[in-house]
């Protein structure tokens, strides 16, 4: 019943998450040259029916300077998508972040490997 749904309103969930995905993959922490979503600073992307976006994520500290500019841009990255229509991202610092969380890629590039 609920892949009806999404058919009937035009959605493809698996594809417009990629396109969150690599939308998000654009947004850099200025201090660091990886990408947020290597970082592994996000925590959760949900898309919902109507194609609303949530996104959970975190900071490398609760007191990052870029602690305005990061979730913002990374909303409006979301928003440029054709096809989406309401994008939250929430913030959280639990659990904190912690190296560990990064892709291999973002760990080779900063010499962690």
């Amino acid at each position: 019943m609920a892949e009806e749904t999404k058919e009937k309103a035009g959605v493809n969930v698996p594809d417009l998450r990629d396109k969150v995905v690599q939308a998000i993959k654009l947004v850099y922490d200025p201090e660091i040259p990886i990408d947020v979503y290597e970082l592994g600073l996000i925590y959760e992307i949900s898309v919902y029916p109507v194609n609303n976006v949530y996104v959970l994520m975190t900071l490398t500290s609760p007191n990052c300077p870029s602690a305005e500019s990061i979730p913002s841009e990374v909303k409006d990255r979301i928003q440029q998508i054709q096809g989406v229509n309401d994008v939250e991202v929430e913030l959280t610092f639990d659990p904190p972040y912690s190296q560990d969380m990064m892709s291999e890629a973002a760990k080779l590039e900063l010499g962690f490997m």
